[in-house]
């Protein structure tokens, strides 16, 4: 049995990044567990599908990321015994801890959406969520000249669902300087009433749907997939209605946490089985010598990688703080939902967790799109993820 004093679940910008923090600030016996040998700056997903990046902009070999004097485990988690304080492997091995963070990140639910995974596998559904269908989203957007297509907004758990918009406003703007916007029946299926819940960038982005066309279905999810007939039935607020001969359908599947989560009893529900923590210190309610942060973490708010630098900024913290039985710090929340109304401008919408405005830069109105913006998510966050954030010094 190897033992580590801080054992990482998860290497995405949650592991990375706190790990990197954690060892800056003098920890001596960092671990991280996590099988995939790529890793990816996930917001560029969205820009790969809307023509404006590639893949190559957004992964590094694991091994470029993993922060020096960081032991990198090339397992999976099985399972978590938190009485015993050790984790189980994929392939068999335990490992024992002394502080366990999970941040594994979140699953494809494909049973929860019948027929989407073939939808997939035909060509004609894919989105910037599932990395491996992302560089087919653009070629097929770019050559439509007519018909319909469907967009989804992802229901919570999700990865900052509604930045999903990303492709859909970018492809609108595409469209119309093509000048077959008209031609195209494009449909927005989002989960709640409006796309993000904050009043100021519901209106921009309101105003943007109705500007290119958009038919927007209001709390609505994609309820099943005919994928021979391109066909997707979709139940929302006014009932249930299929939507045939599409072409082709940004259709982002459903997620969840891994399920060994919740049958480590780490979870208050079973479904989506999110880690239950307080959510300002981020400490597990029922096990002291667990965490959890990102995606995968019950923070009360919607997951984001701007959040996440906050809650890596706490929770190294708290892991400190802890061992010497200090007060521990409080996370409000923040987080950030990049969105583009078209191809060059983006609204940062940043708030806290009441939905508060939360800028970064003061007197700067987070809900105003600029160009400035746009081009910051996509050249300048890119550059400071991989030669800072990854390396703990933000």
């Amino acid at each position: 049995m190897t033992r580590h004093e801080v054992l990482i679940v998860g290497a995405g910008n949650a592991g990375i990044s706190l790990a990197a923090r954690l060892l800056r600030d003098g920890a001596r016996d960092v671990a991280v567990l996590a099988a995939q040998p790529v890793h990816r700056y996930k917001p560029l997903l969205n820009y790969v599908a809307a023509g404006e990046a590639t893949m190559a902009d957004l992964e590094r070999p694991m091994a470029d990321v993993v922060p020096e004097g960081c032991t990198w485990i090339r397992d999976s988690a099985a399972a978590v015994d938190p009485a015993a304080l050790t984790v189980r492997t994929r392939s068999g091995r335990t490992l024992q801890y002394g502080t366990l963070v999970v941040c594994p990140g979140l699953e494809e639910d494909w049973a929860a959406t019948p027929g989407l995974q073939a939808a997939y596998a035909d060509g004609w559904a894919a989105s910037s969520y599932v990395p491996g269908s992302t560089p087919t989203v653009w070629p097929r957007l770019s050559a439509l000249r007519g018909g319909s297509v469907v967009f989804t907004v992802p229901p919570e758990p999700a990865s900052c669902g509604p930045t999903a918009l990303k492709p859909l406003l970018m492809a609108c703007d595409h469209w119309r300087r093509a000048g077959v916007l008209g031609a195209l029946e494009v449909r927005l299926v989002l989960p709640g009433v409006t796309a993000t819940g904050v009043p100021r960038a519901d209106e921009v982005l309101e105003n943007r749907f109705a500007d290119f066309g958009i038919q927007v279905l209001r709390e609505a999810r994609i309820e099943s997939v005919d994928a021979e007939a391109h066909a997707l039935t979709v139940a929302s607020a006014t009932g249930r209605q299929v939507l045939a001969d599409v072409a082709f359908a940004h259709a982002v599947p459903h997620y969840r946490a891994p399920r060994w989560i919740a049958d480590a009893g780490l979870a208050a529900e079973a479904a989506p089985g999110l880690v239950d923590i307080d959510p300002q210190t981020l400490r597990s309610r029922r096990h002291e010598s667990i965490w959890a942060i990102g995606d995968a973490a019950d923070a009360a708010t919607r997951p984001s990688g701007g959040g996440l630098r906050k809650q890596v900024d706490v929770l190294a913290r708290n892991i400190a703080a802890a061992r010497e039985a200090k007060p521990l710090q409080h996370y409000d929340g923040y987080t950030v939902v990049p969105i583009t109304v078209d191809r060059r401008k983006l609204a940062l919408n940043e708030v806290d967790r009441e939905g508060n405005p939360s800028p970064s830069v003061p007197f700067i109105d987070p809900f105003v799109p600029r160009r400035t913006a746009w081009l910051f998510d996509r050249y300048g966050l890119p550059q400071v993820y991989f030669r800072r954030i990854l390396r703990g010094r933000v």
